[in-house]
């Protein structure tokens, strides 16, 4: 989630946004990183592929009982200026001289999590620490997926500078849960990723350029819609909530073009590589022998099921949550 809490009012109904990308995203997002580990790497983590996938949302969830969790998430670029990525120092200590490690740590220090987290992997694959393994791995694919996410980059996160509050949930949230079992999130192999902060900063860099047309796109469409067309109740456990509906996320989705598709499977592709480069740094050890429960024939079945559809665009089965 951007900040601690995302929620907006329409007229006496709240709309909230329980997760950064939406829990439901961000668990399918893990999920099929493992599918893009090299042959070395990838029994270890189709064995605890539901423990990627459940955690995938611990880094959200710690924001209630850890209030240094929060800035770990986003990074509001446009604070530092019209061009933020030519004036910031990507090295931690150059950019604390620079602009003051609270000013960092109150405007977003994604990329630094990024970077940080990384580097713990590479650590707890040298000392064959399984428990450490999941759970960095679990931790850096969340963040990493923030990364991916343009409202993550700008101060108007929320839409809530310039009259259009609620956005966040729309884009990240949303619109997944809609259009997400259509997409082709099919990328190739993990790669290895030479410097994984230069990295961190240009997925930062490359969600910020979308920044503008996130925005500017939906307050055009706005204009076209009454609120009695773009708003919506729906039933969400026992209460009935405001949300957006049907239709004005299909018209906000056909403007975008494929964008929140192009960054899911972007940050599929991502995560699986910052693990394969973390493994690679690591010696790569042998995965195989941290093994503690083998798949049963039944698991390997669905997971090779689940692989196969994977690898021609397609998604095996869906679940709000795991």
């Amino acid at each position: 989630m951007k900040r601690n809490l995302i929620a907006f009012f329409v007229g006496s109904v709240i709309i909230t946004l329980c997760s950064s990308w939406g829990f439901f995203a961000h668990y399918r997002i893990n999920r099929l990183a493992v599918f893009t580990l090299p042959k070395g790497m990838a029994a270890f983590y189709k064995s605890n592929i539901e423990f990627i996938t459940e955690h995938a949302v611990s880094a959200d969830k710690r924001r209630y009982v850890d209030s240094t969790e929060a800035p770990r998430h986003y990074f509001d670029a446009d604070h530092y200026g019209k061009h933020p990525f030519s004036v910031m120092p990507q090295r931690w200590v150059d950019a604390a001289a620079k602009y003051s490690s609270d000013t960092l740590n109150k405007y977003g220090t994604v990329p630094w999590s990024i970077n940080s987290n990384y580097y713990w992997l590479v650590n707890a694959f040298k000392r064959h620490d399984t428990s450490a393994i999941l759970t960095i791995s679990a931790n850096l694919g969340h963040y990493i997926a923030d990364a991916h996410v343009p409202l993550h980059l700008t101060q108007n996160y929320d839409g809530q500078l310039t009259g259009q509050t609620g956005i966040h949930a729309l884009w990240e949230s949303r619109l997944p849960e809609l259009f997400s079992n259509g997409y082709n999130y099919y990328a190739g192999r993990a790669r290895y990723i030479k410097s994984p902060l230069a990295e961190a900063f240009r997925i930062c860099r490359s969600s910020y350029n979308s920044v503008d047309s996130v925005l500017r796109i939906e307050k055009q469409l706005s204009k076209s819609f009454t609120d009695a067309q773009k708003y919506t109740t729906e039933k969400r456990g026992s209460q009935q909530v405001k949300t957006y509906s049907i239709a004005y996320c299909k018209a906000y989705h056909k403007l975008l073009k494929g964008m929140v598709e192009r960054r899911m499977r972007e940050s599929v592709l991502s995560i699986g590589s910052f693990w394969f480069s973390a493994w690679v740094d690591a010696g790569q050890p042998d995965l195989n022998k941290l093994i503690e429960k083998p798949l049963s024939i039944a698991e390997k079945k669905k997971l090779q099921t689940e692989e196969s559809m994977y690898r021609v665009g397609k998604v095996y089965a869906v679940a709000n949550q795991p």
